[in-house]
């Protein structure tokens, strides 16, 4: 009984740390060529959202469609940003432009042709939604995308406010 109890309380301690990582420092380049470090990412002490996506992917292009019509309510409410990462490889990375423009994408985009950012965060699959606290800790991950599933996101992101 007691070694059961240690391992749950273990358990929880482990799920807890990860729960509240930091972002790695992985160098990335916006669409206009700049680079940033993904460590220094930040909204001004406000939740930030990190969403990875690909051209190809329509399940992502769906997700970031959904939330750009409501993207600007969110804005005011909370106050939340959006980074936009593209995993496109590098011989697909002059397509992501024009995606981001044709949707009409209000967010800060940022390529991540070689996979470095995604693999650091084990990423699997995508779409792949990351809520970081105003502190730089990562609190909630999602893969995949449903129908509705940014109604989730964005309470998720008034719960960190109330904190």
């Amino acid at each position: 009984m007691r070694k059961s109890l240690l391992l749950t309380i273990l358990a929880f301690a482990l799920s807890q740390a990860s729960a509240f990582a930091q972002l790695p420092a992985v160098t990335l380049k916006t669409m206009d060529g700049t680079e940033l470090r993904t460590d220094t990412l930040s909204n001004g002490g406000k939740p930030f959202i990190i969403d990875f996506f690909a051209t190809w992917c329509k399940p992502c292009n769906r997700e970031l469609d959904a939330i750009s019509e409501v993207y600007e309510e969110w804005q005011e409410e909370t106050g939340v940003k959006i980074f936009a990462v593209s995993i496109d490889q590098a011989q697909n990375i002059n397509k992501v432009k024009p995606l981001v423009t044709g949707h009409g994408w209000e967010y800060d985009v940022l390529l991540d042709p070689n996979g470095d950012f995604k693999r650091a965060l084990g990423c699997q699959m995508i779409p792949y939604t990351l809520i970081v606290d105003g502190k730089g800790n990562i609190v909630y991950k999602h893969n995949g995308y449903t129908d509705g599933a940014e109604t989730e996101l964005i309470e998720k992101v008034r719960q960190l406010l109330k904190q």
